[in-house]
Parts: C-alpha cells; sequence; structure tokens
C-alpha cells in the first residue's frame, strides 16, 4: 500500500524514504523485489529512466542509475549502502509509469485496488 501511495503522489517520496530506512535489511531488500516487480507491472519503459533519474534526485553516475540506463534491475542484490538510492529510483520509475498506464487504460476506472487509493493517514507505518 505505503508503495502505491507513494508512486500516485498521496505520499511525500521524504515520508517513503523515512519508511524505508526503518525497515530490516532483509525487508529493504524484499521491497526492491516488489518494487521491480510493479515497475514491470505497470509497464515501465526504457524511455521513462532518464526522467525516474532527474525525478529521483539520484545522480546519474549513482550504481542502481547506471544499472536502470542499461535496463539491469536486480537492485536488492547491492551493497546496503546504495539500497535507498535504488528505492528512490524505482520509486520513481513506478509512480512514472503507473501514472501512464491510469491515464491511458484506467482514466474511466478499473478495478484495480491500488488506483482507486483514498488520501493516507499522516504516516507510512
Amino acid at each position: 500500500m505505503v508503495l502505491n501511495e507513494l508512486a500516485q503522489g498521496l505520499r511525500p517520496l521524504t515520508e517513503g524514504i523515512q519508511w524505508f530506512e526503518g525497515l530490516s535489511e532483509d525487508d529493504k531488500r524484499g521491497v526492491l523485489r516488489a518494487l521491480e516487480l510493479f515497475c514491470g507491472q505497470a509497464h515501465a519503459r526504457e524511455s521513462d529512466v532518464a526522467e525516474s533519474i532527474r525525478r529521483s534526485g539520484i545522480r546519474p553516475t549513482h550504481t542502481p542509475a547506471v544499472m536502470l540506463t542499461k535496463w539491469r534491475f536486480g537492485m536488492d542484490r547491492l551493497p546496503t549502502y546504495e539500497l535507498t538510492k535504488s528505492f528512490r529510483l524505482l520509486v520513481t520509475l513506478l509512480g512514472i509509469a503507473d501514472t501512464r498506464r491510469r491515464t491511458l487504460y484506467c482514466a474511466g476506472g478499473c478495478g484495480h485496488a491500488w488506483h482507486n487509493l483514498a488520501s493516507p493517514p499522516g504516516n507510512a507505518s
């Protein structure tokens, strides 16, 4: 739920980062695997990469950005210090892809529960 709220802009990225950084390392890696899956389900495109790097605020030279530029995933296997950067990048990529999908295919309504979210409460727990 938190990931979809972040992707749809219902929660600020800063709140998502705080939530992510409070997780155990194993849980962080699991979240990254889930984000990669969600990006695939939202039909992320290689052409979304440059914009996701720009919006995420990470440098194009950071390892997750370089990986994504080459359309390579598996960021959950990166060293611990790269996990938050990977999270920022993948949440942003999901947001771009999901926005396109909602605009093109779900604008008239859809049965996707994650496209029908109410505004979240004040925290990301």
